[in-house]
């Protein structure tokens, strides 16, 4: 491609240079708006707050209608974790400074050099057919993904689709890339299951246990019931479930006392052989067998979800071919993210830079890494719409 009506790096510098962590805005909304606005986007302060969590302020921002066509949506968060301490940096981490051909600083991968790619693709698109798109085409842009996860994409997509908004399809630009551009996009993610399990007892002195009842010695038979053998065999699009022990707690300062109470922490990443309601019924089945009688608090962060393959995935895929030359691995690896919440709307994929340096002291991408991520989202555009 050519020239570039928005520099996609020069978007991802001044969108770094906003002190964005979770949950201040910092100037990066109006900054998307400011870029946006004059393509003919119209867009959307939607600020959400909740109990016990801090205040958000969201942004949704769309040209054409669904109405017309069909509605492609690009999701991302302009929110970034905390820098640390700003001294082990090389750089300011909010300098966006460009050194030997790679941009450094907060957010550069996640994910602020994606928005940036997609804000410079979508008025390259608008440019290249002169007109507004035969659909819509929307970007989803929220301050609470580092956070709670709570006053953002989830109360965005409510609201919206509440009041008619309708979406065929979602890329979600979180780094998906282990080590180099074109290696994986992901369509799925894994289900994520935290559990407190407490076994309760009688407090007594170690020298006579038979006036005790030691709830460490009850605890040790339900956690074995837990993760004697695996909870599945695996997924066509996942590895197995993995339950793994987190923490293990008595508060017990002495030597001599047997405890009252005894805690275990533990997280399960399940795959689409189950739910949240499916996986803890299986959870409770084993403690059950042990006939010790316990205490089992779930809470699910996130369900398992899988985009199958098909005509998003391989628009995707496709286009990750022709710029990078590699045709990339379908994947549900890695942590969470809001895709769990906009799987329930439509056909989710994720695509984005290389993720090695997230969170990282010296966060930082290639600038040419960030070109390429634009121009496939341009393919993609032009793909999606037929144009």
């Amino acid at each position: 491609m050519g020239i570039w009506p928005l520099d996609p790096v020069e978007l991802a510098q001044s969108l770094i240079r906003c002190e964005s962590v979770t949950p201040v805005e910092g100037g990066a909304l109006t900054a998307l708006e400011d870029w946006l606005q004059p393509l003919g986007f119209k867009a959307e302060r939607m600020p959400f707050q909740d109990q016990n969590t801090p205040d958000v302020d969201n942004l949704f921002a769309r040209i054409g209608s669904a109405n017309a066509g069909r509605h492609l949506c690009f999701a991302g968060h302009t929110d970034v974790v905390p820098v640390g301490n700003p001294a082990d940096w090389r750089d300011p981490p909010f300098a966006a400074t460009i050194r030997d051909g790679v941009l450094y600083g907060r957010g550069a991968v996640d994910m602020k050099g994606a928005i940036a790619a997609f804000v410079a693709a979508a008025a390259a698109y608008l440019s290249d057919i002169n007109r507004e798109p035969t659909g819509a085409i929307s970007l989803l842009i929220t301050g609470d993904e580092e956070g709670p996860s709570v006053n953002g994409t989830k109360k965005m997509l409510e609201v919206l689709v509440g009041r008619g908004e309708r979406f065929d399809a979602c890329i979600v630009g979180e780094p998906t890339n282990p080590a180099q551009m074109g290696e994986m996009i992901k369509i799925g993610r894994r289900g994520s299951l935290n559990a407190l399990l407490t076994v309760r007892g009688v407090q007594g002195h170690v020298a006579y246990p038979e006036r005790a009842d030691n709830p460490i010695h009850g605890l040790l038979p339900l956690l074995n019931a837990l993760a004697d053998r695996p909870l599945d065999a695996g997924h066509p699009h996942f590895p197995a479930s993995s339950l793994q022990l987190t923490s293990l707690d008595v508060g017990n300062l002495t030597t001599n006392l047997i405890p009252a109470k005894a805690e275990a922490r533990f997280n399960v990443r399940f795959n689409a052989n189950f739910d949240g309601k499916s996986l803890e019924a299986e959870l409770r089945r084993r403690l059950d067998a042990v006939r010790r009688p316990y205490d089992l608090s779930v809470s699910v962060s996130g369900e398992s979800f899988v985009t199958e393959p098909g005509e998003l995935t391989e628009i995707v895929a496709n286009a990750v071919q022709a710029v990078s030359g590699s045709r990339p691995e379908f994947s549900t690896s890695g942590g969470t993210s809001d895709a769990r919440f906009i799987k329930n709307y439509c056909p989710v994929v994720e695509l984005g830079l290389i993720s090695a340096t997230a969170h990282q002291v010296d966060e930082h991408v290639l600038t040419q890494d960030i070109r390429d991520l634009a121009e496939t989202y341009r393919l993609i555009l032009h793909a999606f719409f037929e144009d």
